[in-house]
């Protein structure tokens, strides 16, 4: 990881301003940077080095959106994802590579038609349109079920934000209250994460050398995605988070 090609260099680069933007106006297309940083480094040290750059862009996007998250919604998620993170910290302690690709590519897959399944079923209501009574059995179950398939995606890969913007949209939100709630929950769990990482080796000084370069070019996609976010509808945008997470997944299925 010392010593890389002009074009290595500018691959890093693209893939962290794709960071910024998909952080203020698509959540899962960083699935892309993901691929890229995974085919330029090794793919467990490429998810220490990424880990500080999506934790920089969680913070620009908490900046834009952070009075549109929904914390009822965060707190029924976060004990659940606490469990993922766990399980997914144990497993990155045995699983090579090829495991961690073909585990995150089928669950990011399964996930992308479950929620088109349930779409059929007609348009989820709005959070804040939901009322203020208790959430029912299901909605804690697929809470729980989300919850702890993120936890364990974004420990092993950082590949949970497909997995929680299929939930996010399975359950209603539109483009702000998505976005606010997403860069919340991902600035709390990416933030929690770096103890973990760190202590299995996959942070440490020369990563985050690497990083203080990559964070440069988080910026301007930020500012790129705040602009473009108010010109893509609702539809646009739902197919295009779906899309994301097909197409991540497909390449750590395939890759």
């Amino acid at each position: 990881m010392d010593t890389f090609s002009l074009w290595q260099l500018a691959a890093l680069a693209a893939a962290s301003t794709l960071v910024g933007f998909s952080k203020t106006a698509v959540s899962g297309a960083n699935t892309i940077s993901l691929a890229v940083f995974a085919a330029v480094l090794p793919a467990r040290e490429s998810t220490g080095v990424l880990l500080p750059i999506l934790i920089a862009g969680d913070v620009l996007a908490v900046l834009v959106y952070r009075r549109h998250a929904h914390w009822p919604t965060l707190l029924r998620l976060f004990p659940a994802v606490a469990v993922g993170v766990a399980a997914g910290t144990v497993f990155m302690m045995w699983a090579d590579d090829a495991a961690v690709r073909t585990s995150i590519g089928a669950i990011l897959l399964l996930m992308a038609g479950v929620t088109l399944w349930r779409r059929r079923e007609g348009p989820q209501p709005s959070p804040d349109e939901e009322g203020s009574g208790p959430p029912s059995r299901g909605e804690r179950l697929k809470a729980r079920s989300y919850g702890v398939l993120g936890g364990f995606t974004t420990m092993v890969a950082n590949a949970g934000g497909p997995v929680m913007s299929l939930y996010l949209l399975s359950a209603g939100f539109r483009k702000l209250g998505f976005l606010g709630t997403s860069a919340w929950f991902f600035l709390i769990v990416n933030t929690s994460k770096v103890p973990f990482s760190v202590g299995l080796g996959l942070i440490d000084a020369r990563s985050l050398l690497l990083d203080a370069a990559l964070v440069l070019f988080v910026v301007p996609g930020a500012l790129l995605g705040r602009a473009c976010i108010g010109r893509i509808n609702q539809k646009i945008f739902d197919r295009i988070v779906i899309g994301a997470t097909v197409l991540g997944g497909l390449q750590l299925l395939l890759g």
